[in-house]
This record gives C-alpha cells, sequence and structure tokens, in this order.
C-alpha cells in the first residue's frame, strides 16, 4: 500500500514539474496570472500525502513487529504444551519400574513373615520424608488458555494492520484524485490560454498583413502623383 502511495507522489511531482504544466505563455514567456496558485494547491497536497505516508507506514511497522511477537509467544507456548504432554506421557512409564521391584521384594520376604511375627512384636513403619516442593508447572489448560489468548491478541493486530492498509490506500487514492483534478483544472485553463494566444496571433497576421498593403497603396498613390508632376 505503501508503494502505491509512493508512486501516486511520484506521478504528482511529475506532473507539476512538467513544463507542459505551467502557466506561462508559450510564445511570450510571460507567466499569465491566476494559475500558479493551482501549482502551489498541488504542491502542498503532495506534502501533505507523504505526512500521511510516513505516519501510515510507521504504524504498518509497528503492527507487523506486534505480529511478530504475538508469534514468538505462540511458538514458546506451544513448545511448553509439547514438554507437558510428553511428561505427562512418560509419568505412568516411569512407576513400572518401582511397582516391579516392590513384588519381587514381597515376594523374597514372603517365607519370613510367620517367623518375623512370631519373634518379636512389629514397630510401626517410620513416616517417610517429605518430598522436596517443587514448583508448580503450568497445567496444559492453563497454556492452552493462554496460547488462545496470543491468537487472538494476534488477530486484533492483523486486523489492526489490515486496516491501516486500508486506510493508506483510501487516502492515497482520494488524494490522488484531488491531484488529478487539479492537473486536469491546470491543463484546460493552459488549453484555454492557448487558443487565446492563438487568435492574438491571428489578428496581429492580419492586421500586419493590412498594414503592408496599405504601405503598397501608399507607394503606388506616390508613384501616380510623381507621375502627375
Amino acid at each position: 500500500m505503501c508503494k502505491v502511495a509512493l508512486r501516486h507522489l511520484i506521478v504528482l511531482e511529475f506532473a507539476i514539474g512538467n513544463p507542459k504544466f505551467t502557466s506561462a505563455c508559450p510564445n511570450c514567456g510571460v507567466d499569465q496570472p491566476g494559475h500558479s496558485s493551482i501549482a502551489t494547491q498541488a504542491q502542498s497536497l503532495i506534502q501533505e500525502l507523504r505526512t500521511q505516508v510516513e505516519l501510515l507506514t510507521s504504524k504498518a511497522t509497528a503492527a507487523v513487529d506486534k505480529v511478530a511477537d504475538y508469534e514468538d509467544k505462540i511458538r514458546d507456548l506451544r513448545a511448553e504444551i509439547e514438554k507437558a504432554k510428553q511428561t505427562k506421557a512418560t509419568g505412568p512409564e516411569e512407576t513400572k519400574p518401582e511397582a516391579k521391584r516392590v513384588n519381587s521384594m514381597s515376594a523374597f520376604g514372603g517365607y519370613r513373615i510367620t517367623s518375623f511375627l512370631s519373634s518379636r512384636i512389629i514397630s510401626p513403619n517410620p513416616k517417610p520424608a517429605p518430598a522436596p516442593d517443587s514448583p508448580p508447572s503450568p497445567s496444559a489448560a492453563e497454556l492452552a488458555a493462554a496460547l488462545t489468548r496470543e491468537q487472538e491478541l494476534r488477530k486484533a493486530a492483523e486486523g489492526k494492520l489490515s486496516e491501516t492498509s486500508n486506510e493508506l490506500e483510501e487516502l492515497s487514492t482520494q488524494l490522488f484524485k484531488q491531484a488529478n483534478e487539479m492537473v486536469a483544472a491546470e491543463r484546460k485553463a493552459r488549453t484555454k490560454l492557448e487558443s487565446r494566444v492563438e487568435i492574438l496571433e491571428k489578428r496581429d497576421i492580419e492586421k500586419r498583413q493590412r498594414l503592408e498593403q496599405l504601405e503598397k497603396a501608399l507607394l503606388r498613390i506616390e508613384r501616380v502623383r510623381g507621375l502627375l508632376r
């Protein structure tokens, strides 16, 4: 979209800077009053378009950066979700060797239970040592919710980028249309001026021809007078 606006600017600058669109008389070179203001307005319109293009380009760049940040966050969240799923899937498999070891130990000591009970009183089992507190890891639901939130933010950023691009396109089209109208008015005024100059030139030629005819007539009269004398 910004390229379209810049292309419009180049076309406008060419149209305003082209000698064909000046208001000077093609024969005498004298500037005609009333047409230079149109070129000045077109130049100010071009400057306004440049300012709008720079502003909207900065907005579009910021929106693109936000989208890139959201994509990085989404990628990290997906990696965490995959890691959590793998940890959850490998958890039960790790407990199987422990269960086998407990069964073998109970089978090994089964034949000694009777003698052990008769010889001494069973003492209470000692309490297992508390496991050290591990930092809570985010659950899959939390990661999924965060991923959904990041996706919504990404969609919002993409919508804002699209809206900014559409606004830039509409503004460029509108300003380019106005500039075209001003250039067309300048062309029309120039054509009218050239037509007026052409009429004046024809009249000047006719006057010169009449003057030449009068001079020739005067010469003939002088000759006749000379002969009569």
